[in-house]
């Protein structure tokens, strides 16, 4: 008696390897996309302990410096921060360290929350609200609020700021607040409209 073998069709097998195949380069993406939010969001958090430390008791205008290269090596080289009207603006490396150099505040502490982060390959964009209680170098305790605005591109694996933009929504003394019957601090609000993003199709916004 004679077993008739079972006869196997190859295109089936091939339509489902290639679906397989798929599937693992989407979800490769996803993943590449999950692990770049990461490092951004570690990125904004080392930029923000690195910029308050500036001002923490002790710290003299030599460690002070140490701080703003550490800052400015969060940058690509062509990198811009930009603060706003009152902080300034400043492009490449050697400019961002300049400025991060000098003690304008006497204390601040930066609070970055509702991360909004979007990936395209080796660029993303973000956006942070900012609560940044600070005190003046001559002893004003102040409130600030704002906007964040980031570009981040990625160079030999490490995921560093492009640009960065502050917008302020307020800033007000600490004793009067933002709701003193007097308004915001002059010139609050009147940062820089955020910058249009490009159009990104990989996906909804990651947060």
């Amino acid at each position: 008696m004679t077993r008739v073998g079972r006869v196997c069709d190859p295109e089936p097998m091939a339509a489902t390897l290639a679906e397989l195949e798929a599937r693992v380069a989407l979800l490769e993406g996803r993943l590449a996309d999950a692990e770049a939010v990461q490092a951004i969001c570690r990125l904004k958090a080392h930029y923000g302990e690195l910029v308050d430390a500036r001002t923490a008791p002790g710290v003299d205008d030599a460690r002070r410096g140490e701080l703003a290269r550490e800052i400015s090596l969060l940058f690509t080289a062509d990198g811009v921060w930009d603060g706003g009207p009152g902080n300034g603006r400043c492009e490449g490396r050697a400019a961002i360290e300049e400025r991060l150099a000098k003690q304008t505040l006497a204390f601040s502490w930066h609070f970055f929350v509702k991360p909004q982060i979007r990936v395209a390959g080796e660029r993303a964009w973000g956006t942070w609200d900012l609560l940044a209680p600070f005190t003046t170098a001559d002893g004003r305790a102040m409130w600030m609020t704002g906007v964040e605005h980031d570009e981040y591109r990625l160079e030999d694996g490490l995921w560093l700021h492009r640009a960065m933009q502050l917008r302020v929504v307020f800033s007000c003394p600490y004793e009067r607040g933002w709701a003193g019957g007097k308004g915001p601090e002059q010139g609050a609000g009147q940062g820089p409209a955020p910058r249009s993003e490009p159009k990104v199709s990989e996906g909804p916004v990651r947060t």
